[in-house]
């Protein structure tokens, strides 16, 4: 029994230090399957999602989901310090639990973990205390390790948040252009209103950056896709789904606009929403369609409308479906995975965007 206690605890040490390294330190995804992180996320995930599935309210749903990214990453941190305390735990009691206690009764695995606790968290109380070198020496390890660990915890929460902040600030932007939730055919309607369609150019270019951006950080800390934004209507899934859209209509051809930033960004775009798909291990939703023939007819006739002239003809329809069909699959199985829903293709009924529905009476607009 001591040897296989002196095993076991060696392996949670080591998965639990590689696990931590994998998802703090090391700036790229991991393919494998068997990870302590992952199993974690999933199995949480998983039943938070299934208990928000049965609450009612939109709104309430909403912020419900909203709670499990910070508390998913507090939650890892303690199964992260609870196997390191366990695993040295059953080293020192594979040595012979070598602990002089302040009874003076032979140490117990209780002691042990008692010991592996205080000696973590470098609290130092000194009701017991270990003799024997080998015992010395694990207890000096583990603080060692214990004290490294709290820093690479205390370093690890900021990254992330400074992570979320630069997705959701662009984001919040994209509420005055596309309205909220945010439609492709909204952002051209809105230029072409505007006689702006000039600035469509540079927008798409700030997004092929938001999107690279967006791949980068969260194929570095997936965790960050269980952030949601602070505002309703809102989501990282509905603004990757919107740029895929708009960059699809442009490609496909309106008269008079350029095509090639639409390329750029339709690109990373794409990238982004199946490597991601990947790292979330979303399904993907190969039966999507998300705009059928009748859907496109009205589209067009809304941007139409609007005094854009997109292109009418049986290859701007076969170009339009391919674009589609490389993305919609992935959009779609990121969106349902994690409860973010999928925006239409253009705005639905007199949604107010967010910028218009604050609740300031008009006399406090000086303010």
């Amino acid at each position: 029994m001591r040897v296989i206690s002196l095993l076991l605890g060696v392996a949670l040490i080591a998965v639990v230090l590689w696990d931590a390294f994998e998802t703090v330190v090391l700036p790229r995804t991991v393919s494998r399957r068997l990870r302590l992180t992952r199993i974690y996320l999933r199995t949480t995930w998983l039943t938070w999602r299934r208990i928000a599935s049965a609450i009612g309210s939109d709104a309430g749903r909403e912020r419900f989901l909203a709670v499990y990214g910070p508390v998913s990453l507090l939650g890892l941190s303690v199964v992260w310090a609870a196997g390191l305390v366990t695993g040295f735990a059953m080293l020192q009691w594979s040595a012979g639990s070598h602990l002089v206690t302040v009874s003076g009764d032979r140490a117990t695995f209780l002691e042990d973990l008692y010991m592996s606790g205080t000696t973590f968290f470098t609290l130092g109380l000194g009701d017991v205390h270990p003799v024997g070198r080998i015992a010395r020496a694990l207890t000096v390890s583990e603080s060692g390790v214990g004290f490294g660990f709290l820093a690479l915890v205390i370093a690890y929460f900021p990254v992330l948040y400074q992570a979320f902040a630069r997705r959701e600030v662009r984001l919040t932007l994209l509420d005055a252009w596309a309205g909220s939730p945010p439609a492709a055919a909204e952002i051209l309607r809105r230029l072409a209103a505007a006689g702006e369609l000039h600035a469509l150019e540079p927008f798409l270019k700030d997004w092929e950056y938001w999107c690279s951006e967006l791949l980068e950080s969260h194929i570095s800390y997936p965790e960050i896709a269980f952030f949601r934004s602070q505002h309703q209507r809102q989501s990282w899934v509905s603004a990757l789904a919107t740029m895929l859209d708009v960059s699809a209509l442009v490609v496909a051809g309106i008269d008079g606009v350029p095509t090639w930033q639409a390329h750029l960004t339709f690109a990373i775009a794409r990238h982004t929403a199946v490597d991601l798909t990947q790292v979330l291990h979303a399904p993907i939703d190969y039966a999507a369609d998300r705009l059928t023939r009748d859907d496109l007819d009205r589209l067009r006739g809304l941007l139409e409308d609007a005094g854009l002239r997109p292109a009418r003809s049986d290859e701007a329809d076969a170009r339009l479906a391919e674009l589609r069909r490389s993305y919609e699959p992935f959009i779609v199985g990121l969106g349902r995975s994690l409860m973010m829903p999928i925006p239409a293709w253009w705005r639905q009924g007199g949604v107010k965007d967010n910028w218009q529905s604050s609740p300031r009476r008009p006399s406090d607009q000086h303010l």
